[in-house]
């Protein structure tokens, strides 16, 4: 059989396998997701007819849930590497049968990140300057086009091993070495570039002082080391209710520490920031005050959120530093969705408002995102969980060494 035949064989495999064969639940699922497309589609229809004045932004706040949504999807993109770094620089094997999945997840977030990007954008058929050597990008002067650079790199990279492997188990043979290793490996130094360079766009940005702090990409790293394995966590024990894949406590157990060594790391950077504005009680203290309780006597319709975020991080701390809750599957669950929802806020509007508030007329501009704004994220986030969804149906399937001609259950 040739390779040419091997490739098409594959390729109309896998899609009986995401399409066919599935119980209700996942059908249910499937349709959940396309009706959050329709209505996202329905939605940026209407923004794209009107312009960027049917959301919440202005001149004020030119940056807001589209680019929050983003800022967080680019940690979760690179949490993979936190799977990859004890399974093949450390050779840690009970981890490694997972790392895949961890792909999986940083190719559908990235995949959300270019579209959010997208929606945000005034003028959308510019979209195409993304794209490094297809766009016209101002490098090396312009750090918005590094970020666009080590993005597509790390989504090429994670697509090509991701689907190396899933050829190789379909087509019942050993995978190279010497091509996945040093493609995983490499992937290593650009998950933790893709996270630093999108902090340079914020913290190079000298007018911007609530942004302007050395600390900012080490903190974007640390929080991202929480946010995307505590969903890889709830999505492992899922597979190992519906389906007959194998996934050890042990590597369980593992992440979830890593998760809580990275915890502490991100609330202590946070805590050290927050010491420095309010004990040096500069003016630049300004922004801390509109997001923690508001400006002029007017309150801030992001204070409950960012003390909602506070909150949830101290007490998924508390969770996974202590080892008996860290294991229990209950409080790790817990833990897990904490962490989620409070660095989503940290990262989201808790990052991009206070940042444009006061503006550079000293005004205050009450942002908050608007239903268009909302439905069109949810639009996105459909898109990236139906990718991820039919990626993970596709490589359980699989890796269990069944062909595509067998009916799939799941």
């Amino acid at each position: 059989m040739s390779a040419v035949t091997k490739i098409k064989n594959f390729v109309f495999g896998t899609a009986r396998v995401a399409f066919l064969g599935g119980g209700k639940v996942y059908y249910a699922w499937l349709a959940f997701l396309i009706i959050l497309i329709v209505q996202g589609l329905l939605s940026y229809t209407y923004q794209f007819q009107r312009g960027l004045i049917s959301t919440g932004l202005r001149d004020s706040v030119s940056w807001g849930f589209y680019i929050g949504n983003f800022t967080f999807l680019v940690g979760v993109a690179a949490a993979a590497v936190l799977l990859v770094i004890p399974a093949y620089v450390y050779n840690w094997k009970p981890i490694r049968e997972v790392v895949l999945f961890g792909e999986l997840l940083a190719v559908a977030s990235i995949i959300m990140c270019l579209l959010f990007v997208s929606v945000d954008m005034g003028r959308p058929d510019r979209f195409w300057h993304l794209f490094p050597v297809i766009g016209h990008m101002h490098l090396p002067v312009s750090i918005m086009a590094w970020d666009a650079c080590v993005l597509n790199i790390y989504l090429i990279i994670n697509l090509i091993v991701a689907s190396y492997l899933v050829y190789c188990a379909y087509n019942g043979k050993a995978y190279n070495r010497k091509i996945v290793v040093p493609l995983v490996l490499l992937s290593i130094p650009m998950a933790i570039s893709i996270h630093t360079v999108t902090a340079f766009l914020y913290n190079g940005m000298a007018s911007r002082p609530y942004w302007n702090s050395a600390i900012l990409a080490p903190k974007f790293i640390a929080s991202a080391f929480c946010s995307g394995p505590a969903l890889l966590l709830i999505l492992f024990q899922i597979l190992r209710k519906i389906s007959p894949f194998e996934i050890k406590d042990e590597a369980i157990h593992k992440v979830a520490e890593y998760m809580a060594y990275a915890m502490f790391l991100n609330l202590f950077l946070y805590g050290a920031e927050i010491f420095k504005e309010y004990y040096s009680n500069t003016h630049h203290l300004v922004h801390y005050q509109y997001l923690f309780v508001g400006l002029h006597g007017q309150s801030s319709p992001i204070a409950p959120f960012a003390w909602i975020s506070l909150i949830f991080a101290v007490i998924s701390l508390v969770l996974f530093i202590v080892p008996k809750t860290r294991i229990h599957p209950v409080t790790m669950n817990v833990g897990c969705v904490l962490i989620w929802f409070s660095v989503y806020i940290e990262k989201g509007i808790a990052l991009i408002v206070p940042g444009y508030t006061p503006d550079t007329l000293g005004q205050v501009y009450r942002y908050f995102p608007t239903i268009t704004e909302i439905r069109v994220a949810m639009g996105v986030f459909g898109i990236g969980f139906l990718v991820f969804t039919l990626m993970v149906r596709i490589a359980v399937f699989i890796l269990f060494g069944r062909n595509s001609e067998q009916p799939a259950h799941a």
